[in-house]
This record gives structure tokens, C-alpha cells and sequence, in this order.
């Protein structure tokens, strides 16, 4: 019997009204909504499947004009809530996400200040919203988290914004590697970790540490992969267990991974793929076609993928040794 609830990551749009340089939906104005009837739909499903955590992602949630409705259907079905957000729009929507029971919010942060954080996502005025939403939604009592994409261009930017997470009362804090269709090179390896192993190695007490692995890695093996081939730390070896927690909805494309790191729609025809949402018209969250692409990555996934997140490498390690997880630390 499987004894930690799923998270269910729901793609609820594709729509976004940032520029962010890494992104594939920057300023996409795709007219996709994942609806209403559908999650309703999903629900009982998802109950049945023993998920206990929801995230919705996009593109932007807050675009979607039926979010809060989203929010307040699954905390009725007992579910935990989640979004990732940009936060420009959070702090006029905090007071209603918070009513509607959203138990956390992500918002994505990539400097120590708008000088270099609106720069990066390329959105005038991002940066000051995004915090003045996080403070808003702490002070409503949800779980503020703060996801950083970090890459060469602002690693040496983390321990100033370290501290200003810690003062802004963010309580999780996920820093991740920038992954591109291009090799990542930082020139002096040897300056990331003297930057960036003070901010892991910090009292707790006084400071946000971030959650799961380093970006460049734990151990020799990973740094080396890191720096030298722009492997990111993943899940270490036999088995990843993240793959039998997740389950990734593709909401457009009516598509599930066991993975929200894992590549999207390509079609190769392999297991990759994922499994479709439906058949036969009927939703199915754990049809034979996805336990199958679930068992593959549970074997193959600490050695072919290529694009694992710090919280996912460090969520399946922490499974592996200690058998559970503590709540929304994927």
C-alpha cells in the first residue's frame, strides 16, 4: 500500500504575461483553459489515486479567470493546494486565494532585486510585486515558497537574496539549475561553490536554507557533471521515487508524467510520451500505459534524465533513506 499521498501537477494554461528569457511560454497568449467541469471531473479521481497535494503551473495561473474557483473546488475535495506564479498578479488576488484555502504559493524570483530580477524575466516592476505578494500571502497565513533559476549570469547574486527571502519571511526556497538547449558554462566552477556553499551550509535558525540538493551537486561525481556537462543533480541511484508520488497533467494535450521535470510532448513514440489522460473517453490516473512509463523512470530515470530539479533529486534521495517526505518539500 502506497503510504505518502501524490501531488498532482495540473498544466491549467498556457498563457503568460512575463518575457522570461528561459521560457518557452514567454508572452504566449494561447487561449487553452483547463475548466472547470474538467477538474471536477478529476477530482474524485484524484482522491481515489491517494493524492493529498494539487499544484496548478502554466504559463501564468493567475491568467486563468477561474482559478480561485479551482482553488476553493479542490480544498473541498480535501485536497492541499498549490500555484506557481510570477507574482505580479498575486498581490490583488492574495485575499481571494487565501479564502478560497490555497495552502501554498510559489512565486519564481531570479534576483536580489528588481534591478536585476525584472531585467532577467524581462518585466518592468515584477520583482516588487512578486514580494509584496509573498509578504500578503503570509500575512493570510498560506506557505510562501520562492523557486530561483540560477544560472552563471546570477549565481553570485544568491546570498544577498538569501536574506532578502529570510526578511520577507519566505519559508521554503527551491534553487535550481538554468537549463538551456545549449551546454551552461560557468567560468570559474571553484567561485560557485565559494559563493553558493554558505547559503546551504547556513543556521536554519536565522537563515532560509534551500530545500533539496545544491544546483552544482553533493558530491564530487555530481559537481563533475555539473560544471563539466551541464547534467544537473538527479535522483542518485537504483531507483528514482519521485516517479510513484507525481503525476503531471498536460492539460491541452491531455497528457500525464510521472514527472514534472521530465520533457513534454515530444513524440518519439517511447515512454517518455507519458499516457494519454483518456481512453475511450474516460479519464484513467493510473492506466496500465502510465504505470508502465512510471516503472521505466523508477529504473532508467537516475541515469537518463537530464533535466531533474534540486527539490526532485533531493525528494526521492530523502524517500530512499528515510522512507517519507516531509509536506510541499516537491
Amino acid at each position: 500500500m502506497h503510504e505518502r499521498h501524490r501531488y498532482l501537477f495540473i498544466r491549467i494554461l498556457e498563457a503568460c504575461n512575463a518575457d522570461c528569457f528561459m521560457c518557452d511560454f514567454a508572452l504566449s497568449r494561447d487561449t487553452y483553459r483547463f475548466s472547470r467541469a474538467e477538474f471536477d471531473d478529476l477530482l474524485p479521481k484524484a482522491v481515489a489515486a491517494g493524492v493529498g497535494y494539487v499544484r496548478f503551473t502554466g504559463g501564468e495561473p493567475l491568467m486563468h479567470q477561474d482559478v480561485v474557483e479551482l482553488v476553493s473546488a479542490g480544498t473541498a475535495a480535501g485536497m492541499r493546494m498549490s500555484l506557481i506564479t510570477n507574482g505580479t498578479l498575486l498581490p490583488r488576488m492574495a485575499e481571494r486565494l487565501a479564502e478560497a484555502g490555497l495552502a501554498q504559493v510559489i512565486v519564481s524570483l531570479d534576483g536580489a532585486s528588481g534591478a536585476s530580477h525584472d531585467v532577467y524575466r524581462r518585466s518592468p516592476g515584477m520583482f516588487d510585486n512578486a514580494l509584496r505578494g509573498l509578504r500578503a500571502i503570509a500575512a493570510l497565513g498560506v506557505l510562501p515558497r520562492v523557486n530561483t533559476v540560477v544560472g552563471p549570469h546570477n549565481y553570485a547574486e544568491m546570498p544577498r537574496l538569501q536574506q532578502v527571502l529570510t526578511d520577507a519571511g519566505v519559508r521554503q526556497w527551491e534553487l535550481s539549475a538554468l537549463k538551456l538547449d545549449r551546454p551552461v558554462t560557468y567560468p570559474v566552477p571553484e567561485h560557485v561553490r565559494e559563493v553558493c556553499d554558505p547559503i546551504y551550509d547556513a543556521d536554519p535558525a536565522s537563515l532560509l536554507v534551500p530545500m533539496g540538493k545544491r544546483f552544482y551537486g553533493d558530491t564530487p561525481e555530481e559537481r563533475e557533471q555539473f560544471f563539466a556537462l551541464s547534467l544537473t543533480p538527479r535522483a542518485s541511484r537504483p531507483l528514482c521515487h519521485v516517479v510513484d508520488d507525481v503525476i503531471y497533467i498536460d492539460g491541452r494535450f491531455g497528457r500525464m508524467y510521472a514527472c514534472s521535470c521530465l520533457p513534454h510532448r515530444e513524440s518519439e513514440g517511447g515512454p517518455g510520451d507519458g499516457a494519454p489522460l483518456r481512453e475511450n473517453g474516460v479519464l484513467l490516473l493510473d492506466s496500465p500505459v502510465f504505470r508502465s512509463h512510471v516503472d521505466f523512470f523508477r529504473e532508467q530515470g537516475p541515469v537518463l534524465c537530464g533535466g531533474c530539479s534540486t527539490t526532485a533529486a533531493g525528494y526521492s534521495d530523502d524517500v530512499a533513506r528515510l522512507g517519507s517526505v516531509q509536506p510541499w518539500r516537491y
